[in-house]
This record gives C-alpha cells, structure tokens and sequence, in this order.
C-alpha cells in the first residue's frame, strides 16, 4: 500500500503554482515542500522585515506585491525594487545574514512562506529550486541597475511610468490601488511633481486616476513613455 503524503490543507498545486517561481518547479520537488509552506495573508502595509533584522521565513506572493526599500537615518524610504508573483523575498543563504533593506507588503493579497532555516537546506540541495532561486536573484540585481539608472538619467514621468508598470506586471487587473503620496514617497519626488505628471497621463488618455486608484489605459503607450527605464519583467 502506497504511504500516504500528509501536507497542509491549505496548501495545493493550483495554490502554491500561482507564484510563478514555485510553478516552475517540478511536481515531486514542489511537493516536498508542501509540509514546509504556510499560507498566508499579507496586508497592505505589513513590514515582512526591516533592515538589519534576521529574516526568519521567506514569502512567496501570489497577488501580493512587496516593496523593497533603503531606508535612511531620518526615517525616509526609496524603491530600489519590487516584487510579486514572480519571485520570493527574505532568502537568506546563510543563518547569521541580516536584511540589507526593508521589505513591506504594497498590495495586499496573499503568499507562501517557509522557514528561512528550510530553504537554506533546500538550496543547498540543489535541483530546480537553487536554479530558480539564482535566477530571480539575478533579476533583482537587474532591477536594482534599472532603478538607479532611472533615478540618475530618467525624468519624473519615465519613473512614474516605469514605477506603475511595474505594478501592473504583477497585477490581476489594469487597476492599481496606490496614491500619488505614496508613488512621490517610494520614487523620492515632491507630491507635485508627481501630480503634474499623472494629470499629464490623463489629459492624453493613458492613464485614468481617481482618489487612491490608477486604471492604466494604455498600456503600450505608457511603455514608449517610460522609454529605457523600463523593461517588462
């Protein structure tokens, strides 16, 4: 008789394949994961860790989409990347390392975390999980470049572009649920200037914004406006 796999209920193939670097793991592989993983709610401002913190479990969003950010000695908080289903936050490849940056959940939704302890061994295990792990390091790394090259040569209107396209690559809809406070906050510009900028997209019928929500119209035509500063995940 063939022994029987005890996992978490709440956790399934449909479920854990919604993140997109989980699916991309074998079945027998994802499954030996399954007692490990939990499912869990994350809220639209919940810290995952901050900065110099050890990073005890790893997440894995579904429709959740989690911020990156520097935070300075006066309290202030810069982007330099963002990520949702297609990735993982909190791996740490060693037990003593420290977050180099906080980590804070932007659009609510849902993820898988595993202890970081779990992980660790998993990696080092080999087979598609380290694979995929390196890979989605490496597209951070590229993401980070991207950033600060858009901070150095890009205007205000390429970032905001970029900054919402982003969003929009991790999104089940063309609707954003953000505010121009919170978009001039993460990019580190004034409230106006990012004002004048949206209204500029909305006049010319690429974006539509409404208080606390962006519908994005236009999707190519805001991927010419972001010009070098973007590029789709």
């Amino acid at each position: 008789m063939q022994a029987e796999i005890c996992v978490n209920p709440a956790v399934s193939l449909i479920g854990a394949q919604q993140n997109e670097l989980l699916r991309a793991l074998s079945r027998e592989e994802l499954i030996s994961l399954f007692e490990h993983l939990e499912l869990v709610p994350l809220a639209a401002g919940k810290h995952l860790f901050d900065f110099g913190e050890k990073m005890d479990y790893a997440y894995f969003p579904t429709n959740a989409i989690v911020s990156l950010q520097f935070v300075t000695e006066d309290g202030g908080a810069s982007e330099i990347a963002v990520v949702g289903r297609e990735g993982v936050v909190g791996v740490s490849m060693y037990e003593t390392e420290r977050a180099n940056c906080s980590a804070v959940v932007q659009s609510a939704g849902y993820g898988y975390r595993i202890k970081g302890a779990v992980l660790r061994t998993a990696f080092f295990g080999g087979g598609a999980l380290a694979q995929q792990l390196m890979r989605h390091t490496s597209a951070l790394f590229a993401q980070l470049a991207q950033t600060v090259a858009g901070v150095r040569h890009g205007s205000i209107e390429q970032r905001l572009c970029r900054w919402l396209l982003e969003r929009l690559d991790r999104s089940q809809s063309n609707e954003l649920k953000v505010t121009q406070e919170m978009i001039a906050n993460m990019l580190g510009v004034r409230r106006e200037s990012i004002t004048c900028c949206a209204g500029k997209l909305q006049e010319e019928g690429l974006i539509e914004y409404r208080r606390g929500t962006v519908v994005v119209l236009d999707r190519g035509a805001m991927e010419q406006r972001a010009g070098g500063c973007y590029v789709a995940a």
